[in-house]
């Protein structure tokens, strides 16, 4: 919470033994420069095995049989069930967990569809699924799993309106997030015949005070068990205490849900960028007096390209450095800036001045005035070439204690000083 983060004056890292983090304030977090990351791969076969599970559970209503034998009941005619040979399951979000559940069910002789907006089509059917638009995979469907996140996008995926274009009898499993399967409308079509039956292990609230869903009789479910595997929590412990362990001794950075730009200060290659591109800032808030404004960030140079999302953060970081009384991170620099009036934005060009083409520029300008600065690397060592319209023909290192003096030709005495710590 909020509360205990604000309370935790030496905290650094919060880890999630698994996917969600549903249970870190992670904005709280963010806002502190406290780093969260999770495990989003230690769970994926434990959550994929139980989807499979459910639609076997589905077709032959296993659950539901089973119940009436525990009750003395002998309804061998009650429970009429399906073979999956043969029919569609429609997979709405094709990552780990989705691809892992259309690989196994194919194995049941399912031809699988399914969407997703990152994965290409050419990469799903390298793992057996056709994409298709949405609009054509509500028709096709006799099952649909989904295994998205739950974001604005992908709430109440299946409502009212999308349950309409299913086939009548479709069968919907949810084990991944509630409320990607609108609940109000899953009972109406419950209740319609619209839809077959479902499979839930995840809802909207856990538990769910509203036991209607949970009683239908075409409805089996679980109290939210993807996780719920020796294997899988084992895996997930030993995961994120590496991750931090990686962390601690710099060797990576993974499972990062808050600090995208932290990430690539632990690569060898972005690293000495990252550090540059702090020491900008500082410098550029030195010679402006301030870190209010607009800031513009423009890297110069191809293997700079995609450069401008973790550089940005950085930039800000400098720009803030001392100015406030938080810490400072490149996990809460962006934040804190927006807070105190700094705008940073990126722009990218491809061309870049020589002798600097092979390697990149990076270039920050407080708008509105004339301070800019531009800086490369030079081996792994940052380097300032230009100040202000002066250029420095011997790159000056941006490292420690740095003095920038300023004269005029005529009056070689007068020496302005710059000073800053980087």
């Amino acid at each position: 919470t909020a509360e205990v983060l604000e309370a935790a004056e030496r905290l650094q890292v919060v880890g999630r033994a698994g996917t969600g983090v549903d249970n870190v304030d992670v904005e709280a977090a963010t806002r502190k420069g406290v780093l969260v990351m999770n495990t989003p791969t230690g769970n994926s076969l434990s959550a994929a095995e139980l989807t499979c599970g459910m639609i076997l559970s589905l077709a032959r209503q296993i659950p539901q049989a089973a119940a009436s034998m525990k009750e003395g009941k002998w309804d061998r005619k009650k429970y009429m069930g399906m073979e999956l040979n043969g029919k569609t399951l429609g997979v709405l979000g094709l990552g780990r967990i989705g691809r892992e559940v259309a690989t196994r069910m194919q194995a049941f002789g399912m031809k699988t569809i399914g969407y997703d907006p990152i994965i290409t089509p050419e990469v799903s059917a390298t793992f057996g699924v056709e994409q298709l638009p949405l609009e054509q995979i509500w028709p096709r469907c006799d099952f649909i799993t989904v295994h998205t996140p739950l974001l604005p996008s992908t709430t109440g995926l299946l409502n009212d309106s999308t349950f309409a274009k299913c086939r009548r009898g479709v069968q919907v499993v949810n084990c991944a997030r509630g409320g990607i399967v609108d609940e109000g409308a899953l009972l109406r079509a419950l209740q319609s015949g619209q839809c077959g039956g479902a499979a839930l292990d995840v809802f909207t609230q856990e538990p769910p005070k509203d036991r209607e869903l949970v009683n239908h009789p075409n409805v089996i479910c679980c109290p939210h068990l993807g996780a719920s595997t020796r294997e899988a929590q084992s895996r997930c412990g030993k995961e994120i205490a590496m991750q931090i362990v990686d962390m601690a001794t710099g060797k990576g950075l993974a499972g990062v849900v808050n600090g995208q730009a932290l990430s690539k200060d632990f690569a060898p290659q972005t690293k000495p960028w990252i550090a540059l591109a702090r020491a900008l800032g500082t410098v550029l808030h030195t010679v402006g007096k301030k870190a209010q404004g607009s800031v513009q960030v423009c890297t110069l140079g191809t293997p700079l390209q995609e450069a401008g999302s973790y550089l940005a953060p950085a930039v800000a970081a400098g720009m803030l450095a001392g100015g406030t009384q938080k810490e400072v991170t490149l996990v809460n620099a962006q934040l804190l800036a927006q807070e105190a009036g700094l705008k940073v934005t990126t722009t990218h060009s491809d061309v870049a001045p020589e002798p600097d083409g092979s390697t990149g520029l990076l270039q920050v300008a407080l708008q509105g005035t004339p301070h800019r600065a531009t800086g490369t690397v030079q081996g792994s060592a940052p380097v300032l070439r230009e100040l202000n319209g002066a250029t420095f023909k011997q790159p000056a290192p941006l490292a420690g204690p740095v003095l920038v003096y300023r004269a005029k030709a005529s009056e070689p005495s007068a020496l302005p000083t710059l000073a800053g710590e980087l």
